[in-house]
């Protein structure tokens, strides 16, 4: 199991949802976080302060737009400036149009798809050469089944895992995996559901080494609460 201790934390869409409660864990565990935020900056200035009582042993605020270039290398930048390193990357910033594919427009579809996709690719990219333990990105139960409302939205978090799965074979020296959420109360879905807390603590063990899973996949359903060890789980 890997001790967390210290580790360089870099997670986006940090100020909200299971970004969040993602950061709050990873603080408990005295990590070093650099916590990004789009338009949510008031949040993330109060979450810098609570992970910092929670225990977080250093902290970097950095804005970040996935969608703007210069704005990732800057993130990465300013991180390696910072702290020398990356350690841990959790690919977390997406967006989301609850419509029937008919109804959605080309700014909806173009918005999830960059977001969610390319923009979580390029963060990838850029962060790549300095990550020296893992990569968890947050893809979807929608990334697993379909979805009445969410065709775009699904095409995207399929995307995510297959991408996922791919760099985990060119790079086995590194821990990479989806965590797979289900329903899950935030501000983006909007709906009741599994608490976000419960997500944060699988992505924290995952990153730990406590959780292993088939082809790359924790599914947040399939994973005990109690023990966080799953059984293998399948391809449907």
């Amino acid at each position: 199991m890997t001790e967390l201790k210290e580790k360089v934390v870099l997670i986006t869409g940090a100020s909200i949802g299971i970004g969040s409660t993602t950061a709050k864990e990873f603080a408990k565990e005295n990590c070093k976080l650099v916590l990004t935020y789009r338009s949510h900056k008031k949040e993330a200035e109060q979450l810098a302060k609570e992970c910092k009582e929670l225990g977080a042993t250093d902290m970097l605020l950095v804005e970040l737009d996935v969608l703007n270039d210069n704005n990732i290398r800057n993130c990465v930048k300013q991180t390696v400036d910072k702290f020398k390193k990356i350690d841990i990357l959790i690919n977390n910033a997406g967006v989301i149009a609850w419509k029937k594919f008919k109804d959605q427009t080309f700014e909806e579809i173009e918005q999830q798809v960059r977001v969610n996709l390319e923009g979580l690719i390029k963060m990838t990219s850029a962060a790549l050469p300095h990550i020296k333990e893992s990569i968890i990105n947050i893809s979807s139960g929608a990334g697993k089944h379909a979805h009445p409302t969410l065709s775009t939205y699904c095409a995207t978090k399929w995307g995510v895992r297959g991408f996922t799965q791919t760099i985990a074979k060119e790079h086995p020296e590194l821990h990479i995996y989806s965590v797979n959420p289900d329903m899950t109360k935030t501000a983006m879905t909007n709906f009741e559901g599994r608490p976000a807390e419960d997500v944060a603590k699988i992505i924290v063990n995952t990153a730990k080494g406590k959780i292993q899973a088939d082809k790359c996949d924790v599914d947040v359903w399939e994973v005990s609460e109690k023990s966080f060890l799953p059984d293998a789980v399948k391809e449907d």
